[in-house]
């Protein structure tokens, strides 16, 4: 029953917010104040690649 109920919650979510909640959880394990803005600046990064190059055109 909880593998259908976790299956369940995965394909009602978006793709936007399950990256949201890994980011997030991935930010929440930052042991001190310069591991998080460290993983900030990677996810930042992390994100302007991801983009298709038509949108980086501006």
């Amino acid at each position: 029953m909880y593998l259908l109920s976790r299956l369940f919650l995965f394909l009602t979510k978006s793709a936007d917010e399950r990256v949201k909640e890994r980011n997030d959880a991935y930010l929440a394990e930052a042991t001190d104040l310069y591991d998080l803005e460290f993983r900030m600046r990677k996810l930042d990064r992390e994100s302007r690649t991801r983009q298709p190059a038509w949108m980086n055109q501006y």
